[in-house]
């Protein structure tokens, strides 16, 4: 048995979680609304505030998607009851971040023109300083995505750590030329 496709998932209050007759997973909250299709080998009971996650049989795949499906779904219920934020650092002489509104973020990166970067529905920027970025959303994923695509528009490098880095990422630093 999956160790972690066997445990529950407590429902918070105020997060509505149902299971559609085609197999479509619906979870609500105060951050939004996330959907998901269940796949074949595995089912969803929902029992007084408390979803079980359980796999038809013990063949190759359905082990697999037993525990992916519960991780998936409780992230589901994280995200829409208390959201996802991955923080996001500037590091360079004239890097910085400008927030223009919620959902748009203009980045001066060393390039000869600013760089737009747009949020899709559901995921909102916050901009704390000129070097501090945050992504939010109850998505898990699509916020990981969008801030590894910031990142990716200039990544740090290992001389002088110039770039965007995760908050509290390590970047292995290299020394220089070594003099004469």
């Amino acid at each position: 048995m999956s160790r972690i496709g066997k445990e529950p998932i407590t429902l918070p209050s105020g997060v509505k979680f149902e299971v559609s007759r085609d197999r479509k997973v619906t979870v609500s909250g105060a951050n939004g609304t996330l959907e998901w299709d269940l796949p074949a080998p595995v089912s969803v009971k929902v029992e007084e505030g408390v979803v079980l996650v359980e796999r038809d049989s013990d063949e190759r795949q359905s082990r697999s998607l037993h525990g992916l499906s519960r991780s998936l779904l409780n992230n589901m219920v994280v995200g829409v009851s208390q959201g996802f934020v991955k923080e996001l650092e500037i590091v360079g002489v004239g890097y910085r971040a400008q927030a223009q509104g919620s959902n748009k973020l203009e980045l001066q990166l060393g390039f000869s023109h600013p760089v737009q970067v747009e949020a899709p529905e559901g995921i909102s920027f916050e901009v704390s300083s000129p070097t501090n970025i945050k992504v939010k959303g109850a998505d898990k994923q699509a916020v990981g995505q969008i801030a590894a695509s910031i990142r990716d528009l200039r990544k740090p490098e290992p001389y002088k750590g110039k770039g965007i880095r995760y908050a509290g990422e390590h970047i292995a630093r290299k020394a220089g030329k070594a003099a004469k």
